[in-house]
């Protein structure tokens, strides 16, 4: 958060979704946002920018409150949800920096200062994303054939000479067929990321996720995201079905998302 929020049952805070840029009050009708208490509205700021914002109780966000919501998936989801939700209502109607989940003010007149300060940053980022997606990019290679693996794999020694010598062949040619393996997995990672980054206006290296079930026989050798012009977005299709013809890898699109990723800090 923010800001420290009040502790008292009947405190009120600020929350901001975004910053808007238009010469017009914007029109933030449509979600409910993270409460029901109160309707989002807008929050004018500096020229041509307008923070849409919605009144909270501030016990719902103190640090406890947080971190408590924080070890409750179900109930984290539901938080990001309505703020992704907002969000992307609003960067279907405007130029739009969506702003971290749980951004707090202790009122309108400290939110519309500290935001004015980013002013620069919000026109930037606006310029840098407008009439720009984010997708993201996931790329998984097959792990080694089983039949390959247990080819090579070290078997209990049989007695005779030379059966500790067979033995560490066999272990080391297991542990070299991994680490081509592996080579080759990161260079199909780094021409998948040449080819999209030259169709993209920017792009983040993401960490790697891991197996999403235990049996799960691939491994993921790239997880980026990468800024790309609307106009381009069938050239991207296109682009991800040729590299997955041409390397073999699974290649995964998805997108077009609001550009949260390069939009900075607040």
């Amino acid at each position: 958060m923010t800001e420290d929020t009040r502790s008292s049952a009947d405190a009120r805070a600020v929350y901001v979704y975004a910053v808007c840029r238009t010469e017009e009050q914007p029109d933030p009708t449509g979600p409910a946002g993270v409460t029901r208490e109160s309707p989002l509205r807008a929050l004018a700021l500096g020229p041509a920018l307008t923070a849409v914002v919605q009144t909270v109780r501030a016990a719902d966000f103190t640090d406890e409150a947080w971190q408590a919501r924080l070890s409750d998936e179900p109930e984290l989801e539901r938080y990001a949800r309505a703020h992704h939700e907002v969000v992307c209502a609003m960067a279907a109607r405007y130029p739009t920096v969506p702003l971290p989940l749980a951004t707090l003010y202790h009122d309108e007149q400290r939110a519309r200062a500290a935001l004015n300060k980013e002013a620069r940053r919000f026109h930037a980022a606006l310029e840098r994303t407008a009439h720009h997606s984010e997708w993201g990019v996931k790329v998984y290679v097959a792990d080694a054939p089983a039949r390959e693996a247990a080819a090579a794999a070290p078997q209990r020694p049989a007695p005779g000479a030379g059966a500790g010598r067979a033995y560490l062949d066999r272990k080391r040619t297991l542990r070299d067929r991994r680490e081509r393996h592996r080579t080759d997995g990161l260079r199909i990672a780094e021409v998948v990321d040449a080819d999209v980054s030259g169709l993209a206006t920017a792009s983040r290296r993401l960490p790697f996720h891991g197996p999403r079930v235990a049996e799960e026989r691939r491994t993921q050798v790239l997880n980026a995201t990468y800024l790309v012009a609307e106009d381009r977005a069938a050239e991207l299709a296109r682009l991800a079905q040729s590299l997955r013809e041409r390397t073999g890898a699974h290649v995964e699109l998805s997108g077009p998302w609001v550009p949260y990723s390069f939009v900075g800090e607040v």
